[in-house]
């Protein structure tokens, strides 16, 4: 349409004008009712498949595998994936039957394309779904279609507690304290020694006699006095004047919160240390020679460590798969097994090894995890059942059942440990104690000039000040024991 400046439309102008709207919304209406009428035929067809899926008895697919799914003594199924299982039959109007296996494998491709295990069942149309705990890998899902996760697990290592204990330390008992505390302890008491030793030559009652102007705390009496108290044991000479006890009783009460720390942290540290694992992480693992490891062969974590380009996980399957036999295992349960007769480490997946943990308290779990992933239900390519199963797993999660079963599944029938982790004690933790030295040094090196100076108050007469015998006083005392000898004989 154009419109001329200065004119009026002209009534067949206009008349065509109506005209094109009216086609094109004729259109746009015509456009809008297929959309809506294609849409609707959507949602007829997804409530048509609904309705199919209500009527229809599922084949299922799965492998035994503790708490997933376990074979009941009185025959049937029970465990995780059988009360999950049982939901979505709830929920989604259908019936199901229940196989294992025939191979006793999750699935894996081999080189001919072909599917084993329960995936191969899936793909030669003998089962509808897959439910255990079957691994998605980008593999699996270019095959067949997953579900989202119904649980997340890592890769990590089962271990017996007591092959995975380090043995003790040639140098033990110096862990309580670490080397900064160490060192303050060793700086504190030569300090004090020093303090002692310079108290008793300032003090005038720690002199012998008048007549010989020496004392009796010698530098070497002073630091053996400190080793006496740092042991507990009252060893001589013993202070006399106020502020050699000063020091005295300081140093005593510092060594004995000392000590008590030592004794409190040396049994922590030993505890700690028998329960101080050997292997923490895949690293540690790949490093030692001691502890044989191995993995189900075929399953999805064997898989992982042989297309892993990180070196300690490639590694890892290296000596895996040199080794063979030995150390590869057919089930979670045989790995188990082995880990608990021998010295053997178990790589799995977190979930199974959790389970294991709680059901045999001298087992182990290493926090470490090599990759994270997740278990979902498998269906046949692009089959619209798995989007149902998808939908009713998000209103699990949602309203928390789906943690519930979880808690429920993974119970542990093994004492709780509530203890706590151990560290050697630092020089922040007992700063206080160090500032209660330097208080109880301080004051007593000032009692010790107080002292000094009373006693040459005393002496002091009218040819000499205060002052002048006090500087006499206080050179004598730090003078050798042989000038002060001479002087007194001459």
């Amino acid at each position: 349409m154009r419109e001329r400046s200065g004119k009026l439309i002209t009534m067949e102008n206009g008349m065509k004008l109506l005209l094109s709207v009216t086609v094109l919304l004729s259109l746009t209406t015509a456009r809008t009712g297929a959309m809506e009428s294609q849409d609707s035929l959507q949602e007829l067809m997804q409530i048509r498949e609904k309705r199919e899926l209500s009527n229809q008895t599922l084949r299922v697919t799965t492998i035994l595998q503790s708490p997933f799914i376990m074979a009941k003594p009185s025959g049937g199924f029970e465990g995780f994936c059988i009360d999950l299982l049982q939901i979505f039959a709830e929920r989604l109007k259908f019936h199901y039957e229940i196989k294992l296996v025939k191979d006793g494998f999750y699935g894996r491709r081999l080189e001919n394309g072909k599917w084993t295990g329960m995936l191969g069942e899936l793909m030669e149309k003998e089962a509808d779904m897959a439910i255990a705990p079957l691994t998605i890998t980008m593999e699996r899902e270019k095959a067949f279609s997953f579900t989202r996760p119904f649980m997340s697990v890592g890769i990590s290592i089962l271990i017996r507690k007591d092959s995975n204990s380090q043995g003790a330390s040639l140098f033990q008992f110096l862990s309580p304290f670490t080397a900064n505390t160490w060192l303050s302890l060793l700086i504190a008491y030569t300090l004090t020694c020093f303090c002692l030793y310079l108290a008793a030559r300032l003090s005038p009652n720690e002199w012998r006699e008048p007549e010989v102007e020496d004392t009796h705390f010698s530098l070497l009496d002073s630091f053996w006095f400190g080793v006496g108290a740092l042991s507990l044991q009252g060893v001589g000479p013993h202070p006399r004047s106020l502020s050699t006890r000063i020091i005295g009783t300081t140093w005593w009460l510092f060594s004995i919160i000392f000590l008590v720390a030592y004794a409190t942290y040396f049994a922590a540290s030993l505890s700690s240390e028998a329960q101080a694992p050997l292997i923490n992480s895949f690293a540690d693992l790949a490093k030692q020679n001691e502890i044989d490891y191995g993995t189900v062969y075929g399953g999805s974590t064997f898989s992982f460590f042989k297309r892993s380009k990180i070196e300690t996980y490639h590694k890892i399957y290296e000596r895996m798969n040199n080794k063979g036999d030995s150390v590869l295992v057919h089930t979670m349960k045989e790995g188990i097994q082995r880990v608990l007769d021998s010295n053997y480490a178990l790589i799995g997946e977190s979930s199974t090894i959790d389970l294991a943990v709680a059901e045999h308290c001298n087992l182990m779990r290493v926090s470490n995890f090599a990759a994270i992933r997740g278990y979902g239900i498998a269906t046949r390519l692009d089959d619209p059942l798995r989007d149902y199963l998808t939908q009713t797993l998000l209103e699990l999660e949602e309203s928390g059942l789906l943690q519930q079963l979880q808690a429920k599944w993974w119970k542990s029938s093994c004492p709780s440990e509530h203890s706590a982790e151990w560290s050697p004690l630092e020089v922040k933790q007992i700063g206080g104690t160090f500032l209660f030295l330097g208080i109880g040094l301080s004051l007593a090196l000032i009692v010790a000039c107080i002292e000094l100076a009373v006693k040459s108050r005393k002496k002091a007469d009218q040819d000499k000040s205060c002052c002048s015998i006090f500087t006499e006083e206080l050179s004598l005392r730090f003078k050798g024991r042989s000038d002060a000898s001479k002087k007194t004989k001459a």
